[in-house]
């Protein structure tokens, strides 16, 4: 079997660095990808297998980034086998406090980057005759908590849930798969970008005892990127918190 690559966006801290990790421990060839160039290349020297691992450093909202990346992909190492569209931002803010520009920087992150991201991959993809594309949601989406304003990331990442499916259902017979993997509360550089100081507090919003870790996002997405019959799928990944709670 060919050694597979995956591009990972947002790799130089929390979920995309427990991903890129994961998949270089299991032989894929890695690129990743970050805004703060700074922070990339410290986590590029700090994963090692470099004879398997390139970096780009870009805004994901920028088209062209994407096209850098399955560029660089492919004359590096020949395919775009896997994209993880992980790159995105998350903050709250009131609904009545929110203005045009604020708008405008969750819908060009989270979900232009990962349409157009994906789009330069698709593109390779066809040529290849397969491939998988795994996207990052939250499980905000479906279900909605009122002590937390967060209609501007949530609104950005239902667009992400949608594009899924629809690209699932526009490239299944290509051979192409698309999911999601829609997160609860996972232990991240995020939750204190947040304010959130303690973010085990937050366990109790979940079925299970504990808040997730990034090596539980990590660990299905290198599941997704493996199966062949998954696709058109949101998977929550978030410790029974959308199926229910406790009293």
């Amino acid at each position: 079997m060919k050694r597979q690559t995956v591009i990972i966006t947002g790799a130089s801290t929390g979920i995309g660095r427990a991903i890129a990790g994961l998949f270089l421990q299991h032989e894929y060839n890695v690129v990743i990808n970050s805004a703060n160039a700074a922070n990339l290349a410290a986590t590029f020297n700090e994963l090692g297998y470099h004879e398997r691992l390139a970096m780009v450093a870009g805004d994901i909202s920028d088209p062209d980034t994407g096209q850098q990346l399955v560029d660089t992909a492919v004359t590096r190492f020949g395919t775009v086998d896997v994209l993880i569209n992980n790159a995105g931002i998350f903050e709250p803010k009131s609904f009545l406090d929110v203005d045009e520009p604020y708008l405008d920087r969750f819908l060009s992150i989270n979900l232009k980057g990962t349409f157009f991201t994906s789009q330069a991959a698709v593109k390779q993809m066809l040529r290849q005759g397969e491939g998988s594309i795994i996207n990052i949601g939250t499980v905000l989406v479906d279900h909605a908590i009122g002590g937390f304003p967060g209609t501007a990331p949530i609104t950005s990442k239902g667009g992400v849930h949608a594009l899924t499916r629809q690209l699932a259902a526009e490239f299944g017979k290509n051979n192409i798969r698309v999911n999601a993997i829609a997160p609860g509360i996972i232990r991240s550089p995020l939750q204190a970008k947040n304010g959130i100081s303690d973010a085990d507090s937050l366990a109790s919003l979940h079925l299970v005892d504990r808040i997730g870790e990034t090596s539980d996002v990590a660990e299905l997405a290198l599941y997704l990127a493996g199966s062949h019959f998954v696709t058109g799928e949101i998977i929550n990944l978030d410790g029974g918190h959308v199926a229910g709670h406790h009293m």
